[in-house]
């Protein structure tokens, strides 16, 4: 069968030969084209690889300071869940919802928080850190100080230089200051262990650490603030339900929502580290987390080299067309 189908097709036997042969020869071809054009390659490769150095060094050591945290809020639902399984009827006629234990964790809305546009924006004006967000250059180790940017703020007239066109004004709008702010901040939490990091990118590790610590601090107080004032909104509201009642059953159940509230305005004043335990506090950090000089070398001096040999290659096959 097999010399039937060879008669049947006599150029069949010469078709993979052919093939092998042009392949060979375009191989060959492309490695001559490579070779007569290597000085061209090693000058665009010599370039990239000189600029790509250049670069490296003239990019400023960026420091970067983080802090562990772990979960400090107890269950603030327990009460109210085990009010619910005992009275949950009895209050649903009475027109009171106690809830279900659900909810938002607190640890997550916490961490959104911290990610929001409004606690960034509070943040920033608190603690006066638009220039070193937006203005800062570089860092003099010697005198650990921040060198800002003359083109963009004065630093002796306390006052914002730089030249934009409208609607943006020469002060940073927090519009813009947010958007450094979420590159250079990162608060991420670990789905195994619930574990928080805090962390912070900043030209001066001095400054990285101060703004982690900073974090914690506000964060802490926000959320404490936040449930206190739900708390006594809370408490105002049942003592007025309680005056209006005459329901002994109801006016009881009432009166241990209040007591609810009340430990909750309790657990918040007597905590500093209200939502946040730090496990591991923020240093100033003594290396550079980035940039890579060394991974930016030798990226930007391959990519010459591709480059090279590709301009090599089409200006041959253009020329050969």
């Amino acid at each position: 069968m097999n010399k039937q189908i060879q008669q049947n097709h006599p150029d069949a036997q010469f078709v993979n030969p052919q093939i092998t042969s042009d392949d060979e020869i375009d191989l060959r071809e492309l490695f001559a084209v490579i070779w007569q054009g290597k000085w061209l390659i090693i000058a665009i490769t010599a370039v990239f690889a000189i600029g790509s150095v250049v670069f490296a060094i003239m990019q400023p050591n960026i420091y970067k300071s983080e802090a562990l945290l772990a979960p400090a809020s107890e269950e603030q639902g327990g009460g109210l869940s085990a009010l619910a399984s005992q009275f949950g009827g009895l209050a649903s006629m009475a027109g009171i919802n106690l809830g279900g234990g659900g909810g938002v964790d607190k640890t997550q809305m916490a961490i959104e928080v911290m990610k929001s546009r409004q606690f960034a924006s509070d943040f920033i004006q608190k603690h006066q850190l638009l220039p070193d967000l937006m203005a800062a250059e570089k860092w003099n180790m010697a005198e650990n100080a921040v060198i800002y940017d003359a083109d963009l703020y004065d630093v002796s007239a306390n006052k914002w230089v730089r030249e934009v066109k409208a609607p943006f004004k020469p002060e940073p709008s927090m519009q813009e200051a947010y958007k450094n702010f979420s590159k250079i901040v990162s608060v991420n939490s670990a789905k195994d262990t619930g574990m928080v990091t805090v962390s912070v990118e900043h030209l001066s590790p001095s400054v990285a650490k101060q703004w982690v610590n900073w974090l914690v601090e506000d964060i802490n107080k926000v959320m404490k603030e936040r449930d206190v004032a739900e708390a006594i909104r809370s408490s105002d509201f049942l003592n007025k339900q309680i005056a209006q009642t005459n329901v002994a059953d109801i006016r009881s159940i009432l009166y241990k929502l209040v007591e609810e509230q009340a430990k909750t305005i309790m657990f918040a004043e007597v905590r500093d580290e209200y939502v946040f335990k730090t496990i591991d506090p923020a240093l100033v950090p003594e290396e550079k987390a980035k940039p890579k000089r060394a991974l930016i070398c030798v990226l930007g001096t391959m990519l010459g080299g591709m480059l090279a040999v590709m301009i090599v290659l089409i200006r041959h096959f253009v020329r050969k067309e």
